[in-house]
């Protein structure tokens, strides 16, 4: 699989967010791509199942070679809402149909022929499979995907679904404020297995929550902005891409400014003893 190393996520495009018109989600494609993003992130239920047909239309007025880029959908979500009244009840599908028309809608609404990623979104305690492999199977000897993985799976129930398909990637919750998947054995799992972490909320809480943890890791982050000339948005994302497993950050921002300053975080070489200040900081305490 090639991603760039910073994906541009896509939630907050649409009405759960800015509410960009068409000529606003072209411009910031463009801009994400001449930043040198050309990966970009969704799920079929952004925006109330909306996002993804803006975000498609868009593309295709922006006159960019589909090759160029790379499209990541997720599927699995049933929520309640105007656009599935049928949802009587927020709950998680995974048979093999409705995986397949999943797909198929994503491809639809974000008029592409394929998608370079396709993520079942979260796990279900009824997930067969059997089901999920069978839906992989068609959906990739019909072209219409070109990688699987998942998203908010845990390393047993990623091995469960990586013993009857083949998995790429697995997108989970990571940051300097949500460090589980260092210590749970997620990364360990996805580096011997070879698989793609991608990280979700990757700055954590620390620009939103007044905590003491948030306060301390500002704290740290002051003289290292100064050393390295970065900002702390900056140096949280390097925190996370010095990891050996390859984390690819997906950030969340619409802000063209701070979509600049993302990618520029691929340039900071963190020191060992820098990346474990900003870790002490964050436990508050000295490592064991």
């Amino acid at each position: 699989m090639q991603f760039s190393r910073i994906i541009q996520g896509c939630m907050t495009w649409g009405v759960w967010g800015k509410q960009f018109n068409e000529r606003q989600m072209v411009e910031t494609i463009h801009h994400c791509l001449e930043q040198g993003i050309t990966t970009f992130d969704h799920a079929d239920i952004y925006g109330d199942y909306t996002t993804e047909g803006e975000w498609g239309s868009a593309f295709a007025k922006a006159n960019i070679p589909r090759e160029t880029v790379q499209i990541i959908s997720k599927c699995g979500i049933q929520m309640m809402g105007d656009n599935r009244p049928e949802n009587t009840i927020k709950h998680y599908q995974y048979d093999k149909d409705y995986i397949i028309a999943s797909a198929e809608r994503s491809l639809k609404e974000l008029q592409t022929e394929y998608l370079d990623l396709f993520l079942l979104h979260r796990p279900s305690p009824l997930l067969a499979p059997d089901e999920v492999a069978a839906a992989v199977s068609q959906l990739k000897e019909q072209g219409k995907i070109k990688n699987f993985g998942l998203s908010n799976f845990t390393a047993s129930q990623t091995a469960l679904v990586a013993s009857r398909v083949a998995v790429s990637a697995n997108q989970l919750e990571i940051s300097i404020t949500e460090r589980s998947a260092l210590d749970d054995g997620s990364l360990d799992y996805m580096m011997t297995n070879g698989i793609t972490p991608m990280s979700w909320s990757p700055l954590g809480s620390v620009f939103r929550e007044g905590t003491p943890q948030s306060d301390r890791i500002k704290k740290a982050l002051e003289p290292l902005c100064e050393k390295y000339n970065a900002t702390q948005d900056q140096l949280l994302l390097a925190w996370l891409l010095k990891h050996p497993a390859g984390i690819h950050p997906v950030i969340g921002t619409t802000t063209a400014s701070r979509i600049t300053n993302a990618v520029l975080a691929e340039k900071i070489a963190l020191s060992l003893k820098d990346w474990f200040t900003i870790l002490e900081a964050s436990v508050g305490e000295e490592v064991a």
